[in-house]
């Protein structure tokens, strides 16, 4: 019943988060601003002991008399049928309540959540306090931007831009004078580094403190159009992890004064603080100082020393602002990236070696305190203080906060004597977890950590059953002892590594849409690295550090010197090409972790409870619907548009299935299709950059790194782990080497001019890449290829080289079944203007082509791309005297003479080899320099575009907006 209960409570509440955003919650402001909403997790606590204890009627008494006769059986003595049946009326309708009331106190966070969130995208300006540490430094050098959850208040609209010198003189009283209403918003500043901005002005965030004030002015974005929601590539849901810390919308920092209220003065804190907010941003600002410490002489360090040194600090207090990108994908390509986060190992040996501490001086000094207070009561009492104090030093997040209350809750049963288990205490904290924020079961950390906990008990009790009946064989061979010791620990940590890994499998492919198979292995020798000597080593640093920081620093430099060898070791180990295939993308759903959950069931319930032969049938068909998920993605024609991150920058790639039955093919039978045998799917991959060469746009964060590896991960996903063709539609000037041409084109485009060839480079080490087209002229490609080899010779996979072909008009590649073609219709290199060089593609076939946006979070679910559809009398009626066939033109131009020269030299040459399509579609940016004119010369009766924005100069040929 326990359990049951428990599950229906997290059901109840994850539903009505689920929904609440889309469909409007029946409840008013009246409980969000009553004194109910505070009392009402009081009042389920009230409700669930209740229940508990009329639960415990429902169970049968033992008949005495039978036991003092010693009679083999024994005669339950119940109550009589009256009593029975209210009881269990009662059980069912406080159950009812219980969960009805969890599902309210969801709907009142979510009120409470909608009541302060940012509604609509504004520049203001605003008096801001900061909270807490930032999640990132500025860094100009590595391009690193400041990451800082701060509360806005005083918030007033910006009439006009300020400066750091306006801000200075501003006061509170002159934004109460211009603010529209009395707001206060919790919000996520964000500053990039920007090489047209005062740099120097943006580093002064990195030496902001806990509870500073000051004055900025800020670009404010509602968190559901946020660019940290909208561009998301990974698949990672930045929305609800976003809203899961209580953020209210997304800040830009556009310029900022001096701190007015600085936490390194002597001013107080302000009177509405409380002690435990004042208590909570003191902890915070040794958090700061200690980061301070580690962050000195930064610049002057190797990456290697930098980073060795922010993952030790990252282990101390949870603070993984130093750690870059590159050292979070490797932890997470070796499958440790938990072990990055401050869990119950961190906690518990602060707690172990400070109450050790206390018991020794106890027992040396003042041992009579035991006649008073019991020994364990106060190794108790000292791991509670640590737990506690060292949970809020590391944030308080969700495994620290776990930890601590299980401290607490196991010393509470245990003093009181009562009869509960450890797992029914697990199951209560994270119910009452829920109850006090529900917002945090959108978190990763809620569901990996109590689902490992709940593992590892029910694994110490089997292996502590096992122990106990085979202790007597092992003392009857003593010579043999220590042998069979070390095979049995060897063992037990295989077999609990691979249970872990097993369980937790389907719920990181549900959060993070993938899963490194690594982990299985590194995890074996990362644990106990870090449990026996990095993490004790780092904690008996940070203890001596209190006293003797020349000591800290030393134990320090034994800790980043192992860490440094652990991440050489993990580089050369996850480089090695025969082992390259480490990644396990497969689309989760809910059915599928029902599945999963109905097939582990059997062997987490006791031991004959059920047979384990009922794990077959749901494991049968969870492999079968993972398979026929898989092939499903191959056997329709398909464009996917992927995210990358940049609005300007479009990813498409392109699956089209080969079949053996090609009548089936060219007689466009959607059946027949379905159930050929498919040999094998052709895909190409297409980038384009189309920031326009005439106007100037905002500047691109997006890097070569990025971008192929989010790629990587959205072509895993898909099931691609081959591609036929890469083709880059933009030209790149950088690639030329012989062209004298204006300037204007590298100054307005804001990205790089090799981030789509870096790309292409990293992408072929990484999978097989046929082909390769580039627009424009690439001089330079073999040496740029050449030197990104010899610098990343130890990261790459493979060491072969791709050459790379002119994307010129009229290039084509056509599959030898004749049911698909490339061809390039724009595209003039030989022309000495850069303007004329971008190469748009048309791919033609003879089945229905469907374009679909794909969703990082679900492959699965991806959506079709919106289309304006023409009406016909634009269009040309088509010719029926061929077979059904479709084209999409995919469209790269950024300046007006490339159509403009397709209109001189191709029109005339089109007219006479005119192939009629049934359907033609246009997909392009809403940025592009593309007349109607040309629209209507190549017959297109769909507009879509990457950006999900309408192309303006179709608004003017009478066009509806739908769905392919």
């Amino acid at each position: 019943m326990y359990w049951l209960m428990g599950s229906l409570i997290v059901v109840a509440m994850m539903g009505v988060l689920a929904v609440a955003d889309s469909v409007a919650m029946p409840i008013g402001s009246l409980l969000v601003d009553n004194a109910i909403a505070p009392a009402l997790p009081l009042s389920l606590i009230i409700l669930a002991i209740t229940l508990m204890v009329l639960a415990q009627f429902n169970v049968p008494a033992v008949n005495r008399s039978s036991i003092s006769q010693k009679s083999p059986s024994y005669l339950p003595c119940h109550p009589n049928r009256a009593c029975r049946i209210l009881n269990h009326t009662l059980v069912v309708a406080l159950a009812m309540a219980l969960v009805i009331g969890s599902a309210l106190q969801a709907m009142i966070s979510h009120q409470q959540a909608e009541m302060t969130e940012v509604t609509k995208p504004m520049r203001v300006q605003a008096l801001v306090t900061i909270e807490g540490i930032s999640d990132s430094v500025y860094d100009a050098a590595t391009d690193s931007s400041y990451r800082q959850v701060a509360t806005i208040s005083h918030v007033s609209p910006l009439v006009s831009e300020l400066t750091a010198q306006d801000l200075d003189t501003l006061t509170v009283s002159e934004l109460d004078k211009s603010r529209g209403g009395d707001s206060k918003h919790r919000v996520l500043l964000n500053a990039y580094p920007k090489k047209s901005s005062n740099n120097s002005q943006l580093a002064r965030l990195n030496h902001l403190q806990p509870g500073d004030q000051l004055f900025m002015s800020l670009t404010l974005a509602p968190l559901a159009t946020s660019e940290q929601a909208t561009n998301n590539p990974s698949g990672f849901d930045s929305y609800r992890w976003l809203r899961g810390r209580h953020i209210d919308g997304v800040a830009n920092v556009l310029a900022t004064s001096t701190p007015i209220v600085s936490a390194s003065s002597s001013v107080l804190a302000p009177a509405s603080h409380s002690y435990l907010q004042s208590f909570r941003t003191r902890i915070d600002q040794e958090r700061w100082q200690l980061r301070q410490h580690f962050y000195q002489d930064w610049a002057e360090q190797t990456t290697d020393a930098q980073q060795a040194k922010a993952v030790t600090l990252s282990l101390l207090t949870g603070d993984r602002s130093l750690i870059n990108r590159d050292t979070k994908d490797l932890y997470q390509l070796a499958g440790i990236s938990h072990l990055l986060a401050i869990s119950g190992t961190h906690i518990l040996f602060l707690a172990i070696m400070l109450a050790g501490g206390v018991v020794l001086i106890f027992n040396r000094l003042c041992p009579l305190v035991y006649r008073y207070v019991p020994r364990w009561q106060v190794r108790w009492w000292v791991m509670i203080g640590a737990a506690f104090i060292y949970a809020l030093f590391t944030g308080f997040d969700v495994p620290a906060a776990r930890t601590a209350w299980m401290l607490l809750a196991i010393g509470v049963v245990r003093l009181t004597l009562l009869p509960i288990s450890t797992m029914r205490v697990l199951l209560a904290l994270a119910v009452l977890m829920a109850w006090q924020d529900p917002y945090v079961l959108w978190q990763a950390g809620y569901w990996l950590s109590f689902i490992a906990v709940a593992l590892l008990l029910k694994y110490d009790d089997t292996s502590y059953k096992y122990a106990q009946s085979t202790v007597a064989s092992h003392r009857t061979k003593a010579g043999n002892a220590l042998v069979k010791r070390v095979w049995a620990l060897s063992k037990r940590m295989f077999t609990l590594q691979f249970w872990l890994f097993i369980t937790l499998l389907p719920i990181t492919l549900l959060l993070f849409g993938k899963a490194s198979l690594w982990g299985l292995v590194i995890n074996l020798f990362a644990i106990g690295l870090f449990g026996w000597v990095i993490v004790p080593l780092n904690l008996l640093a940070g203890l001596c550090y209190l006293l003797s920081p020349v000591i800290a620093n030393s134990i320090w430099a034994l800790v980043i010197a192992i860490v440094a060898g652990l991440h050489e070791w993990i580089t050369g180990l996850t480089s090695m090409p025969v082992l390259a295939k480490a990644w396990l993308y497969t689309p989760i759903n809910m059915a599928i972790l029902l599945m999963v959950l109905l097939s582990i069931l059997p062997w987490l319930l006791p031991r004959g409870l059920v047979s384990r032969w009922l794990a077959l049938p749901p494991l049968t068909l969870l492999i079968m619907t993972v398979y026929a998920n898989q092939q499903s993605l191959m056997t329709i024609p398909t464009l996917y548009i992927l995210p990358t991150g940049d609005r300007y920058v479009s990813a498409v790639l392109l699956q089209y299935p080969i079949v053996n039955d090609e009548n089936a093919s060219k007689n466009n039978n959607s059946q027949s299709l379905a159930t050929g045998q498919t040999k094998k799917n052709v895909s190409w991959l297409f980038l384009a950059d189309h920031r326009p060469t005439t106007t100037r746009t905002v500047p691109s964060h997006l890097t070569a790194d990025k971008l192929s590896m989010s790629l990587e991960q959205q072509l895993g996903s898909l099931s691609v782990n081959k591609l036929e063709g890469i083709v880059v539609q933009s030209a790149r000037v950088g690639l030329t080497a012989t062209l004298t041409t204006d300037h204007k084109r590298t100054v307005s485009n804001a990205a790089p001019s090799e981030l789509l060839p870096m790309t292409v480079a990293q992408l072929n080490q990484r999978l097989p890449v046929s082909q390769y087209w580039q627009a424009g002229r690439s001089d330079r490609w073999p040496k740029m290829q050449q030197a990104y080899q010899t610098g990343n010779h130890s990261k790459s996979l493979s060491t072969s080289a791709i050459s790379a072909q002119r994307c010129e008009q009229g290039k084509l590649w056509q599959l030898a079944t004749g049911g698909l073609s490339i061809e390039a219709m724009t595209g003039w290199s030989k022309i000495g203007d850069a303007n004329v060089w971008d190469c748009t593609v048309a791919i033609d076939t003879h089945l229905p082509m469907r374009v679909l946006i794909y969703n990082a979070a679900d492959p699965m679910r991806s959506l079709s791309a919106t289309a304006q559809t023409l009406t016909p009398s634009v269009q040309s009626s088509p010719h029926h005297t061929q077979a059904s066939s479709s084209r999409v033109v995919l469209n790269a131009d950024t300046h007006q003479r490339v159509w403009q020269m397709w209109s001189l030299l191709c029109v005339a040459e089109k007219t006479d080899k005119e192939t009629r399509f049934d359907d033609v579609i246009w997909l392009g940016h809403s940025a592009s320099d593309i007349t109607a004119d040309v629209l209507r010369q190549q017959r297109i009766n769909k507009i879509m575009t990457y950006d999900e924005k309408a192309l303006e100069v179709a608004l003017a040929l009478n066009t509806t907006v739908s769905s392919k």
